[in-house]
Order: C-alpha cells, then structure tokens, then sequence
C-alpha cells in the first residue's frame, strides 16, 4: 500500500497512531424521487417519524452520559436538539415535501443546502461553523430514513493482546456520534471539514485526544483498515506510513505521554519565573461548565468569558435566529454559575461580541465588509435596551464575587464614554430597585484594533484594566482575514508591527498602573510565551488545556536574559530575524 501524508488544521495536540475506521457519509446515497399526490401526507409522516426517533435517541445519549464525560459533550447534544426542533428543520421539509412532491430524504437534503449556503456567508469563523451542527443533525435524521445505523465495530474481547487503537476517519463527526466510540479503543479524529472551532475540534481538545480537521479529500483517500499517523500539532495526517515512520513517530508518542505526566505535576506550582517574578494564568471560558477544567488546570481566575457563546441554541428558533438574546434573569444565573464556580477567583465579561459578522440572523443580507461593519460594543451602543440588560446581569453576578467586565472592538473616546455611562445607568437602575452588585466592579477594554493599540492614553485615562485581543489585532494590523485560506498565510504573530503594537500596549498599560493580559491564541503558544515574558507581560489568559505547557515555559524562564534578548528583537525590521531570534530565546 502506497503511503501519503494529508495536511489540514490543527485542533488537538498530540499523536496518535492507529488503523483507519471510516464512516461514510447517509447523504452520498440519497434517492431523488417524486412522491405521488395520494402519497404526500405518508411521506411527510415517515420525516416526523424519524425526527422523533433522532430525538428519542438524543435523549437517551443525554441519560447515559458517563460522569466523566466533559461538559462540552452534553452540550452539543442539547444543541443539536434544539437544531431538531427548530422549524427549519422539523417544519420546512415538510412543507417542501407537500409543494413539490419530493421524497423525505430530498427535500431534507434540499432544505439542509439552502442553510448551509447561507451560513457561508457569515463572517464570524465560530458560527460559520455551525452549519456542521445543522449538517450533522441532518445526517442522523439520513440514517434513519434509509435504515442505516451508524457503524461502530464490535468491543474488543481478545485476551492475547491488545487491539490497535481506532482512528475514526469521516466526512464530518458529530459529538453524540463521539459518544457511540466511548468503549471503543479510538484514538483521534480524521475530518475532511471543520476548523479550529468545529465542535468535533472542541471535544477532541476536551478528551485531550490528537485530531486533524479540514483534511478535504481524508474521507475518500483512505481505506479502511489503512495504518494512519495523526499529528495533532502540525495538522498531519500520513497514512500507510513505512516501518521506520511509524517507529519514529512512536518514540514521539512515548516521549510526549512521559512530558504530559511530568506536566500533571505542575497544577499546584506557582508560576514563577527563574528570578522570582509571579505570573498569572488565566482561562478563557465559553461556558460556566468550563469552569472545573480551568479550576483543575489551576488557573488563577477567568481571563475571558466570551458571553456571546449564552445567546447561541436559545428558544424556539435556532437557526431563524442563531444568536437570539436571553432574558436577563438567565444570564444573571449564568453568570452568578460561573463567578461562584471559580470560588472567589476573578471572573471577566467580556460583553456581547456580535454584530454584523455574527447576525441575530443569517437569513438576513450581511455587510459587504462585516469585519469592519457594526459588530461588538458598537452593536451594543446601537441596540442599548439589549447592552442595558446585559450589563444588569453582570453587576448582579458581582454580588457573589469578583468580577470584571471587559469592552470589545473599542476604538474611540466617544465609546468608552458611552459604555462607562450605560454601565452607571445599570448601577443606578440596581441601586433603585435595592439590588445588590459591587460598586467597585473593574471595567476593561480589548485592545484589538490598531486605532486603539495607537491612541492608549484615552484609554488608560479611562479604564481600570486592558486585554489585548491579539486574534483580531493581528487581523487588522496585516489587512487579512485568517480564516480566509486565499491569505491565511500571511497571517503573522511574529510581524514586526505586531510586535511593536503588543509591546507598546504593555508598557503604556503598565507605566499608568494598569494590568495588562493577552486574551488571544499567543497568549496560549508556548513557543511564544518567551517572547511575551520579555515585553513585559504579567497575566496569560488561554484555553485551560494549554496553560499547564505554559506555566512549564514560565518556570524555566530567565527574565533578565529574556528582556535584553526581547529588545533586540523589538528593533529588529526583518521577520527572518525575528523568527530565529524567536527560536533562540527558547534556549535560554
């Protein structure tokens, strides 16, 4: 068998080594057909039959959740639920079955096309890739029309040895779909979709198991059976790989389980550099159920809540409205979850980032630029009833501990102006109705827009706190979109005008008494936690699974040698410098 190597996106770190067990696709095999007039009506119930099976079955994945599952799990399977019973789904095929006779399986097909096209044309990387939830939920409704069950091979049972580990290749993978591999020997995950934010690519990281996504062609280049290697951190994929290969990438295998145990044993440790220096690391979160992962990584409070992630799969409409505001009663609870979880660690806000590039629906024409369109607290300030009670429910959660609220995409004094007197509007209306909040609630702003890296004296003038948001920061800076595969690489961390603007905002945020914290994905690569030590960084905030990694680079860090090394970088113009310099730092 002749050997190949697949490149797609990392989303998992981590090596796995395994045979190839492929799931093929229910929607490859749909039958097109029409459906007779005297037929329409039993063709429309053998649809509502197997949407109520698929929400049977949901239901039954919920109850036989094991304990330790992580909470990511339940959670898509309550989002795929609410996908089940929106209307687009459980009522449009229908309709289409009745107006042009299609059979059950086309018109559900058709109905899940005209979806999908339409979340490709929204901006925001995160919700673009819920149209996987849409097509996955589709395709367990597929296998029931056509009597297909999911293939999932037996349970090992063989005494003589060990089986060799599973890696599930497909299409695309549903999370309740993960659920059915749980006593199987699977390993990782091979996908010709997805991107950093699918959710087959949350739950690998949550189950700390190796996966490459958006590998295109995975699912149809690979056999069953075949002899597959999965490079999680260079979103690798080589299949039938030679006997030296495969050896090699075994010691790497055993090298990195020792190094995630030695890891393990740095929970409790401080992080502390070299000479002394104490660093905070902080998590970001999506949900208050992430709080226990960030707890047992131990981590020092919650650097970012994104709340946008509260507004998504709410009511009766998930897809009409993907983003539909909840009451303010729910978001307090939410939120008062979250601050009592981290028990009496810091907990920050960051308030609703969503706008043009993230609509309340994707039905709707979005802006020509959605980048640069109405999104974040400019949205908020143009919807102020919505922003109000948002911010009612966070300075209600600050009664039960620490709190900060953090401010999206701000670029002018006018909007830092207006967001500080919404936010004293909110106090008032609370102190009016004899509701307990902290008066001293901190409130910050996400450094993420040039502007705003440029003109930082209006903002420390104002705020008590800032977060570089380096994802969109750098984004702005280099005129890209990331997720644009076209220019994807030209997007550069390492870019010196980059560097000057992260370098820039920590030492101006810091000369005026301000902490200072990288929110974005640098803060979480450990290549470059180095580099940030030497500008001058003191709070990391990042996914709790890599802050572990983090915290090691820290305790090995020399801050004197660091800094003087960082400097030269800084006057440095050209990136090959840069890059090796970079390299350099980490053998100091």
């Amino acid at each position: 068998m002749a050997s190949f190597t697949l490149h797609g996106i990392p989303v998992s770190r981590g090596i796995s080594i395994g045979r190839a067990h492929l799931l093929t696709p229910a929607a490859l095999d749909v039958k097109h057909y029409l459906v007779p007039e005297e037929q329409v009506e039993a063709e429309v119930k053998r649809l509502q039959d197997a949407i109520a099976e698929v929400h049977r079955g949901l239901q039954a994945l919920w109850t036989e959740l094991p304990k330790d599952a992580p909470t990511e799990l339940g959670a898509f399977i309550d989002v795929h639920a609410l996908i089940l019973s929106d209307p687009m789904i459980s009522e449009a095929p229908l309709d289409i079955i009745r107006s042009r006779h299609y059979n059950a399986e086309w018109a559900l097909v058709t109905q899940i096309d005209e979806l999908s096209s339409q979340f490709d044309e929204i901006e925001d990387e995160y919700l673009r890739e819920r149209k996987h939830d849409i097509q996955q939920v589709a395709e367990r409704v597929l296998k029931v029309l056509m009597g297909t069950a999911l293939a999932i091979p037996p349970v090992y049972e063989g005494e003589d040895q060990a089986p060799p580990s599973m890696i599930v290749v497909a299409h695309d993978i549903s999370p309740a779909d993960m659920l059915a591999f749980r006593d199987r020997s699977f390993a990782g995950f091979v996908t010709d979709v997805g991107g950093q934010n699918s959710h087959t690519a949350i739950v690998a990281r949550s189950l700390d198991i190796p996966a490459a996504v958006g590998m295109s062609q995975a699912s149809r280049l690979i056999e069953q059976d075949d002899w597959v290697i999965i490079d999680g951190d260079a979103g690798v994929v080589i299949c039938n790989p030679s006997q030296l290969v495969l050896e090699q990438y075994r010691a790497r295998q055993a090298a990195l389980t020792k190094a995630r145990k030695r890891l393990l044993k740095l929970k409790k440790t401080p992080a502390v550099t070299k000479d002394g220096t104490p660093i905070t690391l902080l998590a970001n979160i999506e949900l208050p159920d992430d709080c226990p992962a960030a707890l047992d990584a131990g981590a020092n409070g919650v650097g970012l809540f994104r709340s946008e992630f509260l507004f998504m799969g709410r009511g009766a409409s998930v897809l009409g409205s993907v983003l539909k505001v909840p009451s303010e009663d729910e978001q307090f609870e939410q939120y008062r979850k979250a601050v009592v979880a981290m028990k009496g660690r810091p907990v920050t806000i960051r308030t609703l980032d969503v706008g043009a590039d993230k609509p309340l629906d994707p039905t709707e024409h979005t802006a020509l630029n959605p980048a640069l369109g109405l999104r974040a607290i400019r949205y908020c300030l143009a919807e102020p009833q919505l922003f109000l009670t948002q911010l009612r429910a966070i300075l209600r959660a600050s009664a039960f501990g620490k709190v900060r609220i953090l401010i999206p995409m701000l670029a002018h004094a006018f909007e830092i102006d207006q967001t500080l007197a919404m936010i004293e509007q909110a106090k008032a209306q609370l102190r009016d109705e004899g509701v307990k909040y902290d008066p001293a609630v901190e409130v910050g702003a996400m450094i993420e827009i040039p502007a705003a890296a440029l003109a930082l004296p209006m903002f420390v003038k104002r705020m008590d706190f800032l977060s570089i948001g380096t994802n969109d920061l750098i984004q702005y800076t280099l005129a890209i979109d990331r997720v644009d595969y076209e220019v994807a690489h030209l997007y550069n961390p390492l870019h010196p005008a980059v560097l000057m603007l992260i370098a820039q905002t920590i030492a101006t945020g810091q000369k005026a008494g301000l902490d200072v914290a990288v929110c974005g994905e640098m803060a979480g690569d450990v290549k470059l936690t180095r580099l940030l030590l030497g500008m001058g960084l003191r709070e990391f905030s990042m996914h709790p699974a890599q802050l572990l990694a983090v915290k090691q680079e820290i305790l090995n860090s020399d801050l004197a040698a660091i800094t003087s090394r960082t400097r030269r970088i800084l006057r440095s113009i050209e990136p090959n410098e840069i890059a090796t310099a970079v390299e350099q730092l980490q053998s100091l």
